[in-house]
């Protein structure tokens, strides 16, 4: 087996068993993208403010409570090459009244499952995360980012597959008998938030053996965002000032995609605030048809941007 492979399937928290419901993931996924290696603390604070800004949704504070309530109490159970560790996510919840926060303080041994899940996200795919609506469309985000530089996942075994989106319980109870239900309301839903959403997409095939299907795998493609992400979740140095970290690196991966590549170009683009936002319009113009430039994108945005001029017409 080779290194890469192993460091994926030892990715334990995004692989772990647990039925988590959207509000508990948007939680979930929040707090990761809050994370700091540089604090040697497990107290973090969750500005719900915040949360919502990036979600478009509203927390009232008796759901916030129960989602604490249940997350706290459920176990989380990973496998490793020693055995089976049996974890909780909370030592204790504090909501700050008045002041829209929840400090939560997290339990020592969760931390390093946290940490390795916050290492496989950007602050834009966590932002994209949050904005998906099913929570199998989250889940089901989380294993295709494991694998998508490899262009496809591993092989799940189906019934493994449903019992790490909870959909099948240890004694074998299906949450959805027909294979029709399980790839209308799961796995289509999935691929449609996914592909819309986020700089994954995916596609999946299942295996079928005599009449029974088997194993599932999911085809991982890169895709520029469609959307802009309205605030960068993690706080860190920004590349150029007035510019969010996550503009500016969508706005770098656009280049890359329209193999804009001249190193004098791209200095003049991402040295500017203004071109960095012209990107980004000009990426959302175009995966939108705002814009038809079949031939030449990327020549098409240098124009745009006054780099080169644009070309006579033949005559």
């Amino acid at each position: 087996m080779s290194k890469e492979v192993e460091i994926r399937q030892h990715n334990a928290l995004t692989n772990a068993r647990y039925d988590y419901t959207e509000l508990q993931l948007d939680l979930l996924f929040f707090m990761v993208s809050r994370l700091r290696k540089d604090q040697k603390t497990v107290t973090y604070e969750l500005p719900i403010k915040e949360l919502s800004a990036l979600t478009g949704k509203q927390y009232h504070l008796p759901y916030l409570r129960q989602a604490t309530a249940d997350m706290g109490s459920r176990m989380f159970e990973v496998e490793d090459k020693s055995g089976y560790r049996q974890m909780w996510m909370f030592q204790s919840v504090h909501y700050l009244l008045g002041q829209g926060i929840i400090e939560v303080k997290l339990s020592e041994a969760v931390l390093p499952f946290l940490f390795d899940l916050k290492d496989n996200f950007t602050s834009y795919t966590l932002a994209a995360a949050l904005r998906l609506s099913s929570k199998y469309a989250k889940r089901i985000y989380q294993y295709c980012s494991q694998w998508k530089d490899l262009g496809e996942t591993k092989r799940y075994d189906l019934q493994e597959f449903k019992k790490m989106l909870g959909l099948l319980d240890e004694k074998g109870n299906e949450k959805m008998l027909r294979i029709s239900d399980f790839r209308e309301s799961v796995l289509d839903v999935a691929v449609k938030q996914i592909n819309e959403h986020t700089e994954l997409n995916i596609s999946y095939k299942l295996e079928k053996r005599v009449r029974t299907y088997t194993h599932i795998i999911f085809t991982v493609k890169p895709q520029a965002l469609a959307e802009t992400i309205p605030f960068d979740l993690v706080a860190t140095a920004q590349p150029l000032p007035g510019v969010q970290q996550s503009h500016y690196e969508n706005a770098a991966r656009v280049l890359d995609e329209l193999r804009i590549t001249d190193a004098k170009h791209r200095q003049a683009i991402l040295s500017s605030a203004a071109h960095v936002a012209e990107v980004n319009r000009y990426n959302h113009d175009l995966k939108t048809g705002k814009v038809k430039a079949s031939r030449n994108p990327g020549g098409l945005l240098l124009v745009r941007l006054g780099l080169v001029a644009a070309k006579a017409p033949a005559v």
